[in-house]
């Protein structure tokens, strides 16, 4: 499990709006996408660098297709990622605030200690 890779493509996302449009629509798509294109691009480097040996696990591929924030969470994603993609993917469809009031009672169950989240 990479917490680095499954951060890095929530901040990636985040940051397009056409990438958070794709992912909204086609997650399972973007991910494929995103793993194949993106995931061994050395982050903010102009250039064609590239590693050669991140991949998602299968759990974290089938968190990340199906929204699941809270396991997410509780693989060690960062919950600002994830709640600032999932506000800009989800909150059109809800009331003010009543989305993020649905993402923290979906993770009211987790108790401390929390996973660790650091970067």
């Amino acid at each position: 499990m990479s917490r680095y890779l499954l951060d890095k493509f929530l901040y990636t996302v985040d940051r397009d709006p056409e990438l958070v449009e794709r992912y909204r629509e086609d997650p399972a798509g973007t991910v494929e996408w995103w793993e194949a294109e993106m995931a061994n691009r050395i982050l903010n480097c102009t250039s064609d660098e590239r590693s050669t040996w991140l991949e998602f696990t299968e759990d974290e591929r089938r968190a990340l297709r199906e929204h699941d924030h809270v396991t997410l969470f509780q693989m060690g994603a960062h919950p600002f990622l994830t709640l600032t993609l999932f506000i800009a993917m989800f909150e059109r469809d809800h009331g003010p605030l009543e989305y993020q009031k649905a993402y923290g009672k979906a993770m009211e169950h987790i108790t401390l200690p929390y996973p660790d989240i650091t970067t």
